[in-house]
């Protein structure tokens, strides 16, 4: 048996490793953070290292008895090539008290998971999920499965545990005849496209009578963005500039079944656009559903503080944008699982209404899983 160390920056780059040296066959025998040495002890990075074993000579069934079977040695540790199912069931054990042995020996990380629930704790962490909602989550499911050396088990626990808690968050609002559906966010994260997008779908899909109205009068390219929108749904627009005239643009459009709502999209630690924003939304709040719109692209700390600013604004749904620019969603486990926020969409792309998804359990399950079995 062929056993390695790597030390890599990731445990993505460890595995990549390991897969080109050793191949798919390998197998992880335990996993921890370290940090370099740094210069003069100063600018210490914090990095992964894993060790990595592999059997060259696989064990495989002959049909000759086992005293015509010659033996072969290999490096240490020595393995002999059995031929039995006992023997098999032998060399399973070997190597699950070789992995123990590891890592009671060599662990060092600062949470007591044993492989493979360290090696799913640092996914988490790597793919921006919060120390605290990766630590509760691979503690539930290390103590659902049995035996904590079966990778097959904790993957089918982490899948149901994902579902089980996507399904209690997605409380989608159930779409009244009439309605205004109100979006808000920060700068920059598709904010006027996604409303076009939701528009199309509820006109091609419901076939609904829709209107748009939009108070980001500080941007003239977001105006002519939706009145670009407006004119190939050949849907009325209109422009507001104050509270009167957003009250008289809801009446004027009181017949429609869905009136979308672009609000302004500003810098959210101004807290007087936040209160004119609260203000805003409350004026419709009989019979409204109102989306924060934010990137799965921006800063996990960035979006955690724009989502518990925005919650006083009062929202009902999260949109997530821009999940084609990345490979990182942890942003969704960290609102859903730790603010118990629901998600309504996800935008991936720029085509409309093509590019977005009304996600389900099962979606957004797949999205995070396809990450974990892409490493």
């Amino acid at each position: 048996m062929k056993i390695k160390k790597y030390v890599a920056d990731s445990m993505n780059d460890a595995l990549m490793q390991v897969k080109k040296d050793l191949g798919s066959d390998a197998i992880i025998l335990n996993s921890k953070q370290i940090k370099d040495k740094g210069v003069f002890g100063l600018f210490k990075k914090n990095r992964i290292e894993v060790i990595a074993a592999l059997d060259p000579h696989p064990i495989q069934k002959k049909k000759q008895s086992t005293q015509q079977v010659e033996t072969r040695q290999f490096k240490s540790p020595v393995v002999p090539k059995m031929t039995n199912d006992l023997d098999q069931q032998q060399v399973l054990q070997e190597i699950k008290q070789l992995r123990q042995l590891v890592a009671s020996k060599t662990f060092q990380g600062n949470n007591p998971f044993t492989a493979p629930f360290d090696v799913l704790f640092q996914f988490l962490l790597e793919q921006g999920v919060s120390n605290e909602v990766a630590e509760n989550m691979v503690l539930t499911i290390q103590g659902d499965v049995e035996s904590t050396e079966s990778e097959e088990q904790m993957l089918f626990s982490f899948e149901q545990f994902l579902k089980g808690k996507f399904e209690a968050n997605l409380h989608n609002p159930s779409p009244s005849h009439k309605q205004v559906i109100q979006f808000v966010g920060p700068t920059g994260v598709g904010k006027t496209t996604t409303i076009a997008k939701v528009a199309a779908k509820t006109m091609l899909e419901e076939k609904k009578r829709v209107a748009f109205i939009t108070t980001d009068t500080y941007r003239i390219a977001a105006i002519e963005q939706l009145k670009t929108y407006a004119r190939i749904l050949d849907v009325p627009l209109e422009v507001v500039y104050s509270r009167e005239d957003y009250e008289k643009a809801l009446d004027k459009f009181a017949d429609y079944d869905h009136i979308f709502v672009d609000t302004a999209g500003r810098n959210y630690r101004e807290l007087n656009y936040v209160q004119e924003l609260k203000h805003l939304i409350q004026m419709a709040d009989g019979n409204s559903i109102t989306y924060l719109v934010l990137s799965l692209t921006a800063k996990g700390t960035d979006n955690a503080e724009i989502y518990h600013i925005f919650k006083n604004v009062g929202i009902h749904q999260l949109i997530f944008t821009k999940a084609d620019e990345t490979t990182t969603y942890g942003m969704l486990i960290n609102l859903c699982f730790g603010q118990q926020a629901g998600v309504a969409y996800v935008s991936n792309g720029q085509n409309v209404p093509d590019d977005l998804v009304q996600v389900d359990a099962n979606y957004l399950t797949e999205l995070i899983l396809s990450r974990y079995r892409h490493v």
